[in-house]
């Protein structure tokens, strides 16, 4: 049952949610397959809940292929690293009691979604956060989570909209400082050995080729980082 959702729902748009999802689930399968990293340009519905969804979210991607892995065996443990602007909720939700998925959300904490959920570690930040302080939680704290939780694969989530120029938000990131969190990111799972799921998530910039520049970097990155995995 859809209990809250801001935006209208036809069969269209279900359909391409739908899709999205099956695309995450697809990213997860030939990461760990293949044992790289895999982009699904939709995805990261992460404030749909399994009873409701809202934040512009009608379905958990982001859960649905975790649960997926499990439930197929395909890995024993996932780390969900969430750097949208705004906190995962329905993905610490549905995983809050679940030992086998490490839920890892930073974000604008006075912004929605109010209240949050409890995520594994959250990371909220004040207005006006710089590349700077964005970056030393983000090296500081992930390699330390694929390090004492030993996930099988990395499902990240790499919204565009801590970006200085998002329109629903308050965070001052860069573009090259948005690369440079990919770089962290993806750096340390890449260090470890670890296949990643990336999906792209929000951003809501005035001019959307700012949020295109955004996740293009995130692929260029993933490209960058695997490239002697993908010309074996």
């Amino acid at each position: 049952a859809m209990k809250e959702f801001e935006a209208p729902i036809n069969d269209e748009v279900a359909d391409s949610i739908r899709y999205a999802t099956g695309g995450s689930i697809l990213a997860c399968e030939r990461a760990l397959a293949d044992g790289t990293a895999v982009l699904n340009i939709s995805g990261g519905f992460h404030h749909a809940f399994p009873d409701h969804g809202e934040g512009f979210c009608f379905i958990n991607d982001v859960a649905i292929a975790a649960r997926y892995v499990l439930e197929h065996r395909l890995a024993d443990a996932i780390a969900i690293i969430d750097c949208d602007l705004h906190q995962g909720n329905g993905t610490a939700a549905i995983f809050e009691d679940d030992p086998d998925v490490f839920t890892f959300s930073i974000h604008q904490q006075i912004l929605y979604p109010r209240p949050k959920e409890r995520s594994d570690l959250d990371i909220g930040l004040a207005h006006y956060t710089d590349d700077a302080t964005y970056l030393g939680h983000i090296r500081r704290h992930v390699p330390d989570i694929l390090d004492r939780h030993d996930p099988d694969l990395v499902l990240y989530v790499a919204g565009a909209d801590p970006f200085e120029g998002d329109q629903l938000g308050n965070l001052r990131l860069t573009k090259p400082g948005l690369r440079q969190r990919d770089e962290a990111v993806l750096g340390a799972a890449r260090e470890r050995g670890l296949p990643v799921a990336i999906v792209t998530a929000g951003g809501y910039a005035q001019d959307t080729t700012d949020v295109v520049d955004i996740h293009v970097n995130t692929c260029r990155v993933m490209l960058e980082l695997w490239e002697e995995t993908r010309d074996a």
